[in-house]
């Protein structure tokens, strides 16, 4: 029986969408889904849940829980991650304490001054996770959906041996967006995407096997379209490729959209398509669901069907098919730089094409990004590779480095001021980094 455990199970609509899709498959219908998480009424509801769809589509599957994280991880084959490290109330503050700075932040989770420090309280914990694990299922995989992503995987692979992957709806996202821009079927259309998580480009964007650039060059002329990516599709008339992640996202990972509030009147507030880039987006729509959850579960199992049992696209599940025996699959992957983009520095989380087999993962080499793609890839990388560094070490210098070079921060703030931040929001987060200490004047 393959033991498939998730830690942080109380990612509800995640946890539940991904059981379904697990399940569908011969090699995992009767598996045995162990559940982890440190809220225990979250816990409960994620075990019923989970139980309803088994008995939903009659699997001989068994679904566990337990608040024990080394029982969790005991045996396991699979291990899924979607952990928040302290609640909202922790988070508010990397997107707080700057915006009264004046650095305007639409989610911050994974990039810019925000990101960092989300990454310095998330690391020390995934680290932990990947060490219980060789202690535990040394042979398992770890496929993580925790944000910030490129730090994340990066600090785990420079401190363990475990196999691992950083998983993102954004590339299979994007890709079927601009197909249905160009009128195309989705199994029509084949792509090499690469760079980094949330930048990564499409370096070959085709459909039946023609370049549909073009095509995709005048689909953005025309304002239905042009409006529903504002971000994006400046950034694609800028730079010739389309990037990955939203509007929103994009928006705070260079210097371009958010530096003025003319600018981000004009180019992230007006957007249709998913978040356009407000101020604190997803942050608020964390608050929203921390406080209607529970009024959603009632309402969920009110449903005589609450969920549909037909397998959907998540990554997750078909990566474990594959190394169960089942069809190779192809998805695009966080993992080590190992000569893969052989213009970024070696070791760093890239992402990349990756096919997966019964041997584990092989990442695809790439080769050389287009100069004006690499130049945003490279400050990103070098930016997550001090927060790595000083996460692992306790460097308040290298937190103060890395958030100098945050495109946003650095638009709007003296050296002088990016300090002061930095050391206000390391005495804020003084309970979770006790390892750091002030910066010095």
């Amino acid at each position: 029986m393959t033991k498939i455990t998730f830690i942080g199970a109380g990612s509800l609509g995640f946890t539940r969408g991904l059981v379904r899709d697990l399940l569908t498959f011969p090699t995992m219908r009767d598996a045995h889904i162990c559940l982890m998480d440190i809220n225990a009424e979250r816990l409960d509801f994620a075990q019923r849940s989970c139980q309803k769809i088994v008995d939903m589509g009659g699997y001989p599957a068994k679904v566990t829980a337990t608040l024990d994280r080394a029982e969790a991880l005991q045996g396991a084959d699979f291990v899924m991650c979607t952990i928040l490290v302290g609640s909202t109330e922790v988070w508010r503050h990397d997107i707080e304490i700057p915006k009264k700075y004046g650095v305007d932040f639409n989610v911050g989770d994974t990039r810019g001054t925000a990101g960092i420090f989300r990454a310095l309280r998330t690391i020390p914990v995934m680290v932990s996770i990947v060490k219980d694990m060789e202690k535990y299922c040394p042979d398992a995989i770890l496929l993580n959906y925790t944000n910030p992503m490129a730090m994340l995987c990066r600090a785990m692979n420079r401190e363990s041996s475990i196999q691992l992957t950083g998983l993102c709806h954004s590339v299979q996202g994007t890709a079927s967006m601009l197909a249905n821009w160009i009128g195309a079927p989705m199994d029509e259309i084949t792509y090499t995407c690469a760079g980094i998580n949330h930048q990564a480009f499409y370096l070959k964007y085709e459909w039946n096997g023609k370049d549909a650039y073009p095509l995709l060059r005048a689909a953005v002329e025309k304002p239905e379209i042009y409006k529903e990516e504002i971000v994006r599709n400046e950034m694609f008339k800028a730079l010739g490729y389309y990037v990955t992640e939203s509007s929103g996202h994009n928006s705070e990972y260079n210097w371009w959209f958010r530096k003025r509030p003319d600018l981000i009147e004009k180019y992230c507030t007006d957007g249709t398509g998913w978040n356009p880039g407000e101020y604190a987006y997803i942050l608020k729509e964390y608050q929203k669901t921390e406080n209607t959850w529970k009024d959603e579960a009632v309402k969920w199992f009110a449903k005589e069907t609450p969920i549909s049992l037909e397998r959907g696209h998540e990554y997750a599940a078909y990566i474990m098919n594959a190394v169960l025996g089942g069809e190779v699959f192809q998805f695009n992957g966080n993992v080590p730089n190992r000569k893969l983009i052989t213009n970024l520095p070696d070791d760093v989380c890239v992402e990349v094409p990756v096919f997966t087999n019964k041997a584990g993962f092989h990442p695809v080499h790439v080769g050389a990004l287009p100069p004006q793609l690499v130049a945003l890839n490279h400050l990103s990388v070098m930016t997550e590779e001090m927060t790595v560094e000083a996460a692992l070490t306790g460097d308040p210098t290298l937190v103060y480095h890395a958030c100098c070079y945050d495109p946003v921060a650095a638009s709007v703030l003296s050296l002088a001021e990016i300090r002061q931040m930095v050391n206000e929001m390391l005495a804020q987060n003084q309970p979770y980094l006790p390892q750091f200490n002030s910066l010095t004047a």
